[in-house]
């Protein structure tokens, strides 16, 4: 039996499906799962990874577990996960631990603690490291369908967007193929893109003029503070700093785990325009 948490995100659905595609036994968890909607006949459970009193029930008779990253109580979690007899965990953390600020930056620290934890257990650990969701360009979805510009601080600063269909496929391959797994792999987008370009290829999907106000990095930091925590905040600006003007790297992971390439960040637009 697998267990897949954050059973309501992207990643998780993509997989979940996937598991049940190929008969694979799936469990789905979520802190409120009466929200969840997985295919007929996939059992679900509450799993809130900030009460370890929800812990025991969850990981019973489960072999594999695909985990978000969630630090608060990894040492509980892992240690129920042991007793229960899990003997495989797929840790979905993010490129950013390999950072040379990871231990002080918000972002990384929350993912680098959860890796270090499962990996000093007694449990086979593979772990799943993306650059940069496409998803993420959802945070521009009100502005463009309101006709207003999208602010940006660094409007072109790089990143490696990845499609969430290719994350679920690559950790659907980890967790089926023991190959794969003990291992570390490094996931990213088949392109090094700025926002503007980004901006640019949604404004060709959905046939609209997208415009682009530049902004300081004070005014986006005030403009988002009632949705992004100061910290989680700069540390978003320090990353979009580094990478101004700067392509980032690129691997070949995802052809490596899936035996396709990664799908562009056109595609995405495309899968999603409904969202804007």
């Amino acid at each position: 039996m697998i267990l897949v948490t954050g059973g309501r995100g992207a990643v998780a659905t993509h997989l979940t499906t996937l598991l049940v595609e190929h008969n694979h036994a799936v469990q789905v968890a979520s802190a409120d799962p009466g929200k969840l909607d997985p295919p007929p006949g996939v059992p679900t459970i509450k799993l809130d990874l900030t009460d370890p009193a929800t812990f025991a029930a969850a990981l019973a008779g489960i072999d594999s577990v695909f985990l978000y990253a969630s630090s608060a109580h990894i040492t509980e979690f892992v240690a129920e996960a042991e007793a229960a007899g899990v003997r495989h965990i797929v840790v979905l953390s993010t490129a950013a631990v390999l950072g040379p600020d990871a231990e002080t930056d918000h972002l990384a620290k929350s993912h680098l603690d959860v890796e270090n934890a499962v990996r000093k257990s007694s449990i086979a650990t593979t772990i799943l490291r993306p650059g940069s969701f496409a998803a993420n360009a959802g945070a521009w979805a009100w502005s463009i369908k309101s006709g207003s510009p999208v602010s940006l601080p660094f409007p072109n600063a790089h990143n490696d967007p990845i499609h969430e269909r290719d994350v679920a496929e690559a950790a659907f391959a980890v967790l089926t193929e023991p190959r794969f797994q003990q291992r570390e792999y490094v996931l990213s987008g088949p392109e090094s893109l700025t926002f503007t370009e980004q901006i640019d290829q949604l404004a060709a999907a959905t046939g609209r003029t997208i415009s682009v106000n530049h902004v300081t990095p004070e005014y986006w930091k005030n403009a988002m503070a009632d949705y992004v925590p100061e910290p989680y905040a700069d540390a978003l600006l320090n990353w979009w700093r580094s990478t101004d003007g700067k392509p980032v790297q690129l691997t070949g992971t995802v052809e490596e785990l899936t035996g396709h390439p990664a799908r562009s960040f056109a595609t995405w637009a495309q899968d999603h325009l409904n969202d804007f």
